[in-house]
């Protein structure tokens, strides 16, 4: 259950989403063109639920499109074929006059450009794409058509913590490192598990609940403060959003979990999620939500490799190197690779050391505790919160 105190908290915010489901469209028959584009619709919240077009739509089917559906802007790729697009904002238009449409353009054509913006279109992007070229477009546009999109609070910090490969200890560290900012004085902290086949988090911490971030993502715009204190568990002061016992249900096409993470990022000081690693457009998601991605790994060889790749594929995702930090667990300066060789290998500063304190962690997970301050795990944590 939550505090009493959280509660009136949560009562009292202004939880930010979208005033009604406005959905927003994208319509792009260049696969490459799309496979850059989305990722980096993925991180700016401001925009609702992405509806995928991979084929210029007929006009005369737009009617039936439209049809129950809000939408609002559109992303339309005007590359492809000129003039199929061309008569496809004139169609998209006819069905809403309001509608903004920001055509997609593989390569400056000012000419072009110019016939689009007469025959309607709000704005235009030329390739290569990036956030920080996208972002104020979208302010743009929300000036001039507030009441479609998310307005967004400052609200909490979100940390993705993750794994470059399996057994660095990522999990562990995750739910010491929620508990740790608890110990500093920070009031309101959600620790999320959002691995969605291996979630281990109740094992560690002995919780059982009968609902999951499945649950949560079901939801989506719906949440509130009541949905919420029943989907969350409670465990030493933190809310804990556990994984589905069983992994097997709803896993195959997991929605974007945007909505889910502006509704924690309003109600609490700071959001940990837990997750499997860094692979598949669900984590892609999840480390372009986050404020910082802890990068997780250990100091032998295989690890540093699969850090190697981890980056690599986090930059193909468009996640900013900027916001990666890389930690490094149960650290030997007798035993693997020295702090400075791990630098020099992916090109990145080591955040932060953990020392391997095995047996006090061991004892703490069997009992459902987290490991003594007072010990080296301890320290090195206490040190970690503040880095």
């Amino acid at each position: 259950m939550l505090s009493l105190s959280l509660e009136r908290e949560m009562a009292g915010t202004d939880i930010a989403r979208p005033k009604e489901n406005w959905h927003t469209l994208l319509v792009c028959p260049d696969g490459g063109m799309a496979e850059q584009f989305l990722p980096l619709m993925a991180q700016v919240p401001g925009l609702g639920p992405v509806t995928e077009m991979r084929l210029y739509p007929p006009v005369e089917a737009l009617g039936e499109f439209f049809s129950g559906r809000q939408v609002n802007p559109c992303f339309l790729d005007a590359s492809t074929d000129k003039d199929a697009a061309f008569a496809l904002i004139a169609g998209l238009l006819r069905q809403d006059p309001a509608l903004q449409i920001v055509v997609l353009l593989a390569s400056t054509d000012s000419d072009f450009i110019l016939r689009c913006l007469r025959q309607g279109a709000t704005g235009f992007l030329t390739a290569p794409f990036t956030v920080g070229e996208l972002e104020p477009v979208i302010e743009r546009l929300a000036r001039t058509r507030p009441e479609t999109y998310r307005v967004l609070q400052a609200g909490g910090k979100v940390y993705c913590v993750m794994p470059a490969k399996g057994g660095c200890g990522a999990t562990t560290l995750a739910f010491h490192l929620a508990h740790q900012w608890k110990r500093d004085g920070s009031k309101r902290i959600l620790l999320a598990d959002l691995d969605p086949l291996t979630g281990t988090v109740s094992f560690a911490l002995k919780l059982t609940s009968a609902y999951s971030f499945m649950d949560a993502l079901q939801r989506g715009d719906s949440l509130d403060v009541n949905i919420w204190k029943a989907l969350v568990a409670s465990w030493n002061g933190l809310d804990v959003l556990l994984s589905p016992e069983d992994p097997a249900r709803g896993i195959g096409d997991l929605p974007d979990p945007g909505s889910m993470i502006e509704f924690a990022k309003s109600c609490y000081d700071i959001v940990v999620l837990d997750t499997s690693g860094v692979y598949g457009t669900w984590s892609g998601h999840l480390a372009a939500y986050a404020d910082e991605v802890l990068l997780v790994m250990t100091n032998e060889l295989p690890a540093i490799q699969s850090g190697q790749r981890a980056l690599a594929y986090l930059e193909r995702r468009k996640v900013d190197r900027s916001k990666i930090r890389v930690v490094v667990n149960r650290f030997s300066e007798d035993l693997g690779v020295s702090g400075e060789t791990i630098e020099t290998a992916l090109k990145l500063e080591v955040c932060h050391t953990m020392p391997s304190d095995y047996d006090a962690i061991q004892k703490a997970t069997m009992e459902g505790k987290t490991v003594p301050p007072r010990g080296k795990f301890g320290k090195s944590l206490a040190a970690l919160s503040t880095a």
